[in-house]
């Protein structure tokens, strides 16, 4: 990478005019507002520094090979605000735009076009509320509104420009007509402004600074590496808005698929996954890793550029219906399992699920189905463990490969523990002993574990109904000066305090009885709830509550033994050789 000649703004203006500069795939589109523009603007004017910029010249063998857009030159917040697809008839060589593409974009539409943006008060779908306006530079002195000097640019109608009030509005578009700085001042003689101070340097100063002086340095790549011009444009891109690898990748994704465009299909099948109340918070970079998972005929699955060359992104195009039909399976099979994006602590648990789905013919109404109660269940607890053990930490491209080396192999029944013997053989257990019993018994209301380890003690919830995770004894009960005037001995007050937040003092209780409960006492809430003494039983018994007097003040032996209950549960659950089901 080597520092070039700079430029002015009219010769990269003239790049972009001549389709040779192009914006790639991995940029995301125009976001900057009317203000920032014309701040701009004044900077250019003024002299100030406005960045370097970073260029990737393209060569003809590979222009064809990735997508490239054309830079934004009449914005309209409603109708176009998209970047338009560049079409090559022939190989050619394109310079792409790394770094710089909002100021770019700001300079083109400034000199060349125009910004139509909504109105305030007007309703979006009203066309008549996004006038067009176009750049102007008043001409007869500074912005009123700042002490600075600051030169008053602004985006106005046609109509607002001809209203004098005081102002003279020369429209930024024209600084590009003048071939020389005699017709600079033949306009100011035109307009009876040559003896003016503030128009004549005004004008001559942005007729200089866009058209004579070299103020657009840029460095330029000429290497054809992907890769390498990927980790550049990450590391330039650091400070600003982060995307997202797979925004990069998919410059070389969506110039191989034919049949349709993979930016949309992605983007449409991420918020499919993530649900109209994004319960989930998949992205991108989730369903790019699941389509080199969920297509077999691709072996090395790492996240890599040179993965998703053209042969892969053909297989991958030919697979896509697979891919959304297994994604969206495993993804309706964990929200009836009760997960949403603050319990799912690794999406790429849900890979092999999607997998497996995929390789018994992406059965319908698995999620549901009575036929396949039991096998959910295998599927379930295998999930749950492996996420409680974080087995898909790092190295998980090897994890993951070996899941579906399994998987591909196995019967017709989820096998959870050949799964588990892999696992282990990796080093990555998803069996538990005593201690790491004893440890899950300690996590916090506020862990992404809490719900894990209450799934596992509450398997006969349905969690496709709203359930929440609830404290037995009240939170707003424990304070050292509650708990005393409560009755509890000053001996167990800072046991009351350090405990009250962790798992036997929790429960999974449906939307409104926890609604109802609220801060109540617990016995008292109780009582009211379940006034027959069979329903009491019964609930207490589903619940883990230990015979044990349910006041606060026997708070330490309530907590010490609902903890011994769910311990025995936890130890039959986790513990027991799971057998491989065979479903139906």
């Amino acid at each position: 990478m080597a520092f070039q000649a700079p430029i002015t703004i009219r010769k990269a203006l003239e790049g972009i005019d001549n389709k040779r500069y192009f914006l790639p795939a991995i940029q995301r589109e125009f976001v900057w507002e009317t203000a920032q523009i014309e701040q701009l603007f004044d900077s250019v004017l003024r002299g100030y520094p406005i960045g370097s910029f970073l260029f990737w010249l393209v060569s003809p063998q590979n222009s064809k090979e990735y997508e490239f857009y054309e830079f934004i030159r009449d914005y309209h917040e409603l109708k176009h605000h998209h970047n338009q697809k560049a079409e090559f008839i022939d190989q050619r060589e394109v310079t792409a735009i790394l770094d710089g593409q909002q100021r770019l974009t700001a300079l083109n539409i400034g000199l060349r076009g125009s910004y139509a943006s909504k109105v305030k008060w007007k309703k979006k779908s009203n066309l008549d509320a996004y006038p067009t306006r176009y750049l102007y530079l008043n001409l007869l002195k500074p912005r009123e509104d700042d002490e600075n000097g600051t030169y008053e640019f602004s985006f106005l109608t046609k109509e607002d420009a001809g209203t004098a009030n005081g102002k003279h509005w020369f429209p930024a578009s024209q600084i590009l007509e003048f071939k020389s700085p005699k017709e600079v001042n033949a306009y100011l003689a035109g307009m009876a402004l040559a003896n003016n101070e503030f128009a004549y340097s005004a004008l001559f100063d942005f007729y200089q600074k866009v058209t004579e002086s070299a103020i657009i340095n840029f460095y330029q790549e000429d290497d054809q590496d992907l890769d390498k011009v990927l980790r550049i444009f990450i590391r330039v891109n650091s400070g600003g808005t982060q995307l997202g690898y797979s925004d990069l990748l998919l410059s070389t994704a969506t110039a191989q698929w034919k049949s349709m465009n993979a930016r949309e299909e992605i983007g449409a099948l991420v918020e499919q996954l993530n649900g109209a109340d994004y319960r989930f918070a998949f992205d991108k970079d989730f369903v790019m890793k699941a389509c080199l998972v969920l297509t077999d005929d691709i072996a090395d699955i790492r996240f890599k550029v040179t993965n998703f060359n053209a042969s892969n992104t053909k297989k991958i195009e030919d697979n896509w219906k697979n891919i959304t039909g297994a994604l969206k399976q495993a993804v309706a099979l964990l929200a009836s399992f009760g997960f949403t994006e603050r319990s799912l602590t690794s999406a790429n648990s849900v890979l092999p699920i999607a997998y497996y789905l995929l390789k018994r013919g992406l059965p319908v109404s698995y999620d549901s189905a009575a036929k396949y109660s039991a096998d959910r269940t295998a599927v379930h607890q295998w999930l749950l463990k492996s996420l409680l053990r974080g087995a898909f930490g790092a190295q998980g491209d090897t994890v993951l490969s070996n899941m579906r080396s399994i998987i591909k192999t196995s019967n017709n029944a989820f096998p959870s523990e050949a799964l588990a013997d892999k696992l282990q053989q990796m080093n990555r257990p998803i069996r538990f002993t005593d201690e790491d019993i004893d440890d899950l018994l300690s996590t916090g209301y506020g862990q992404k574990q809490a719900f894990l380890v209450l799934s596992l003690l509450y398997p006969w919830v349905d969690f496709r109904n709203a359930f929440h995770l609830d404290h037995i004894h009240p939170q707003t009960a424990f304070t050292a000066k509650k708990l005393r005037q409560a009755g509890v001995a000053e001996a167990d007050v800072d046991f009351c305090l350090a405990h009250y937040d962790e798992l036997p003092n929790l429960q999974v209780l449906a939307n409104v009885p926890n609604l109802e409960k609220s801060g109540l006492p617990f016995e008292k809430w109780l009582t009211g709830q379940f006034p027959a003494k069979k329903a009491r039983n019964e609930f207490c018994e589903r619940q883990f509550i230990p015979d044990t007097g349910l006041p606060i003040a026997n708070f330490r032996t309530f907590f010490e033994s609902r903890a011994a209950l769910m311990r025995t549960e936890l130890v039959k659950v986790l513990q027991s050789a799971s057998a491989v089901v065979e479903s139906a």
